[in-house]
């Protein structure tokens, strides 16, 4: 089965979780999430995955644009919150990494290790 990292290259974390996949012998699918940006769909099933009911769970909280969209308001469906990534992939956190049916935010790293 193939391992996928959506990958952020000037990310701390997400370099530490490629380097920990490759430690263990994994060369992982590289998703650059920023210049190929996941669609809504693909999005949906990473929460599910994730076992996020929030869409809120995967974002960025501390970037300008969820401030700016006003992203915190508790009005907003998740089909808004989704389309906000998808227009802003700076918004998803990163990284993540997916095994089949199990996914994992590498944040710490050692997290994606309970889905290999």
């Amino acid at each position: 089965m193939t391992i996928t990292i959506y990958h952020n290259n000037r990310c701390g974390k997400s370099r530490d979780t490629l380097a920990l996949l490759k430690e263990k012998g994994i060369e992982p699918e590289i998703v650059a999430y920023l210049d190929t940006p996941p669609d809504a769909a693909t999005l949906r099933s990473l929460l599910k995955k994730l076992g996020f009911a929030d869409a809120r769970a995967l974002m960025r909280k501390g970037e300008a644009e969820y401030k700016e969209l006003n992203l915190a308001d508790p009005s907003l469906s998740q089909d808004a919150l989704i389309d906000a990534m998808v227009a802003n992939p700076k918004l998803i956190e990163r990284p993540i990494v997916v095994n089949g049916d199990h996914a994992a935010l590498g944040r710490p790293p050692e997290n994606v290790l309970a889905i290999l």
